[in-house]
């Protein structure tokens, strides 16, 4: 359990303690941060109020992706196992939301009937209408009948990892799908694209189509480091072109570890966005407000109105200015102007002081201290956490990724693999003049920097040779040497630790 004390009165008199992140989560949005959404009618211009589910909820992944490019072939990869309603084709077989979860029996909940249950973080989607609801998947196409952007925004300020999955057969960006990328606007964070079915063209085809990809994302997607792209084929058929069958197991790893961390970083993650939505609700509070002081009290209502919202660009500018707001806390200029067509001006609320100093005093005093209850949790949680399916079929045995290569090779032979090169490193070794039958370090060092490999490097790699710590090298000490540049040489990584069929038979005792 935590707890901390404010300096003002109030904290002394009633200090919060939280036994959770989630309990503290919503604690700080019921008391501090809702109140100016309500205010300001913060739910009618960007998103719904927060339920307690929406911060008890286990973490999501919204899958993204145009018709036909393994959406549905993905998550079945990831399960190891078919699940209900799923189809796979050709043509658009998915075209509709499909939320993927855990549950006690197998089955299919309809939309109408997940936007009703309490424990669900699904709610508020009831706002959307039946034309949604009866469509209700995590997976699309681009359908019509309701708000579609609209609905990707709600998830995307609910979700932990959005993917944006794409196919390397036939790569294409088709505009509608490029307004459903920019409608993921301020969650690039959570952003990472899959060039998927990678295994069908042949190497010099994929270069050129993951610098078109990255080319086509860069103009899209605003952000100032690049979006991570793993590169695969990302179902359980045997690859049509195994040319880059290495670099598919080491992206597909990568992935894999990147959703093992969700679970870990959930807490952080929806620390992070309650956040984005407290600096979002002051600027709305400022912008309702500032429309509210500049409407006439009884003539000319409706012109005013009009004029307000033709120049609500300048508005934006003038609060920038007057509160040192970042540009990039406003809200979409356009769809602000559309929202406020419809609403009555006159009945916003003009500033109030103790509601914004409410959310001030959460980011500025709550927040920091609940980032110590963020560590704490994280650390508590199991490593990895995401289990079963695909992300155990690696794990052990000689399908592990990277098993009998670089470090692990000769991991299951009965002789001692650097035996193989040894009589090649006994012919350096003697001529650097051995005394005792060991060679000192700085003799060591003048051929080992022969490698051209950094200081950095060349000095783990000395910490795992010299086994006994004597500061020299016998020949195996050395031969072991040699073998490790040549596994960096060739690519690979060092292990943290020497594993025990690289440690030198006559060494064995003292490793022990």
């Amino acid at each position: 359990m935590f707890s901390w004390l404010g300096s003002d009165d109030r904290r002394k008199k009633d200090p919060e303690v939280f036994q959770t992140v989630g309990d503290g989560l919503k604690k700080l949005y019921r008391t501090k941060l809702l109140p100016l959404e309500e205010a300001y009618k913060f739910h009618e211009f960007h998103s719904p109020a927060l339920e307690d589910a929406d911060f008890d909820n286990k973490p999501m992944v919204l899958l993204v992706g145009q018709y036909s490019t393994g959406k549905t072939s993905f998550i079945r990869y990831l399960l190891e196992q078919d699940f209900p309603g799923m189809r796979i084709g050709p043509e658009p077989t998915t075209d509709s939301f499909i939320a993927v979860m855990h549950g006690d029996n197998e089955g299919v909940i309809p939309g109408n009937a997940l936007v009703v249950d309490p424990k669900k973080p699904f709610r508020k989607l009831n706002a959307f209408g039946n034309a949604f609801l009866n469509s209700w998947v995590l997976i699309l196409l681009i359908p019509a009948g309701y708000d579609f952007a609209a609905v990707l925004e709600w998830f995307a300020e609910r979700v932990d990892r959005i993917i944006l999955l794409f196919d390397a057969h036939k790569l294409d960006i088709s505009d509608e799908f490029s307004d459903v990328i920019k409608a993921l606007k301020n969650h690039e964070d959570k952003i990472r694209v899959v060039l998927n079915k990678a295994d069908q063209i042949e190497t010099q085809q994929l270069m050129r189509v993951y610098g078109a990809l990255m080319w086509s994302l860069g103009k899209i997607v605003n952000t100032p480091e690049v979006i991570r792209v793993y590169i695969g084929s990302f179902w359980s058929h045997p690859l049509l072109i195994p040319d880059n069958r290495k670099l598919f197991e080491a992206e597909e790893q990568d992935l894999f570890k990147d959703i093992q961390s969700l679970p870990r970083n959930a807490a952080l993650r929806k620390l992070n966005d309650l956040i984005k939505r407290a600096r979002l609700a002051k600027v709305h509070a400022y912008i309702i407000s500032a429309l509210k002081k500049d409407m006439p009290a009884v003539f000319g209502k409706e012109n005013k109105k009009k004029e307000l919202i033709g120049s609500l660009g300048d508005i934006y500018k003038r609060i920038e200015r007057e509160h040192q707001i970042s540009p990039g806390d406003f809200p979409n200029l356009k769809k602000m102007q559309d929202l406020l067509q419809s609403q009555d001006l006159n009945k916003f609320q003009p500033l109030k002081p103790k509601l914004l100093e409410a959310v001030d005093d959460m980011l500025s005093h709550d927040i920091a201290g609940l980032m110590v209850l963020v560590r704490q949790e994280e650390n508590q949680r199991p490593k990895p956490v995401v289990k079963g399916g695909a992300f155990d079929g690696t794990l052990d045995g000689p399908f592990g990724h990277g098993y009998g290569e670089g470090a692990g090779e000769g991991i299951d032979d009965a002789e001692w693999v650097v035996v193989r090169d040894k009589p090649a490193y006994d012919e350096i070794f003697y001529t650097l003049s051995p005394v005792n039958g060991k060679v000192t370090g700085a003799n060591a060092k003048r051929e080992m920097v022969k490698s051209k490999l950094p200081n950095t490097v060349l000095g783990k790699i000395w910490k795992l040779a010299d086994i006994d710590k004597d500061g020299m090298l016998d020949d195996e000490e050395f031969a072991l040497a040699n073998h490790l540049i040549k596994v960096k040489l060739e690519g690979h990584e060092l292990p943290s630790d020497l594993p025990a069929h690289l440690v030198p038979p006559s060494k064995r005792k003292i490793s022990e």
